[in-house]
């Protein structure tokens, strides 16, 4: 049996192509290795996408994938271990079984990078966040700590200055790593400090975060703190793709804009590739997008 696209991820992308897809009447199945629904599962609340003034974030996520059950989008929970590109077809190979396509759209997101320290796990989505914009309004008037002193950290650190009554940025470098700009304007934020040349080891509270160990010049401290916002990097799910020669040095999925990667027949859309706003709504956009350039391509086989 051959399929007219086989989609890998259902985050919002993958989610969204999957339903445009099927209302298109193409022959369909989407790959999933874990929970359905992506980085949504791990935001506590989303009060950013519209026609939803507050939802959490696996309500949302199980609204979008019962969306995609409901078409009849067959589903399968199984991680893509490789694509073979065939030509004018496309291979997918899992643990058990191999899967040939017309198109193949990749949407496997992004994890953020995580500092694998005591008290992580405990307050995932319960204080410690990686999305200001999602999750920053629940934090009006209150103190928070920013992790990181890259653009991203910087970024959202300055959006934070405008909600929180007080931001704290830990950064392990003496210096801040941003563009100058963005630099600049955060530390002319009035509400806003630093401390650099910092270790960040545990988070600690007791059903609530509390606060955040640090060593400085190994003197260890505690931030107190109502959040946490860590920005230490971005991981792209892009390791089975490393033959295919679409990646660019960071491990992002080159595009055209019409979300075709360099091999002909191979798309990708969302978080995963090369782009500058990495959002839910900017996901589903380009999965809608990217559906309808697969319709295009398959015409013209």
């Amino acid at each position: 049996m051959i399929y007219d696209v086989l989609i890998i991820g259902s985050g919002p992308a993958g989610m969204t192509a999957a339903i445009y897809a099927k209302r298109a009447n193409l022959k369909v199945m989407m790959f999933e290795k874990g929970a359905p629904g992506g980085q949504i599962v791990d935001t506590a609340e989303v009060e950013n996408y519209p026609g939803f003034t507050k939802a959490k974030g696996y309500e949302l996520a199980t609204s979008m994938f019962e969306h995609v059950l409901n078409l009849g989008v067959e589903v399968k929970f199984e991680e893509v271990l490789e694509i073979k590109d065939l030509g004018t077809t496309k291979q997918i190979v899992t643990a058990h079984e191999t899967f040939e396509s017309k198109a193949i759209l990749i949407t496997t997101g992004v994890v953020p990078r995580r500092l694998d320290i005591p008290g992580e796990m405990n307050y995932t989505a319960q204080g410690i966040s990686w999305c200001a914009i999602c999750d920053g309004p629940l934090y009006k008037d209150k103190k928070v700590v920013v992790i990181g002193g890259g653009n991203s950290a910087v970024e959202e650190a300055l959006f934070l200055s405008n909600i929180a009554s007080h931001v704290t940025v830990v950064q392990n470098l003496p210096y801040l790593t941003a563009d100058k700009k963005a630099q600049y304007l955060l530390m002319h934020a009035k509400n806003v400090d630093f401390i650099f040349n910092a270790e960040t080891k545990e988070f600690v509270g007791d059903d609530n975060l509390k606060g955040v160990k640090v060593s400085v010049a190994g003197k260890e401290q505690v931030i107190d703190t109502d959040g946490v916002f860590e920005y230490v990097g971005l991981i792209p799910a892009t390791s089975f793709l490393k033959d295919l020669n679409i990646l660019n040095e960071f491990g992002y999925i080159l595009t055209g804009e019409d979300f075709q990667t360099p091999c002909k027949g191979i798309f990708a859309a969302g978080d995963v590739t090369v782009k500058k706003i990495r959002q839910i709504v900017t996901a589903v956009s380009d999965g809608a997008i990217a559906t309808q350039n697969i319709i295009k391509y398959i015409e013209n086989l």
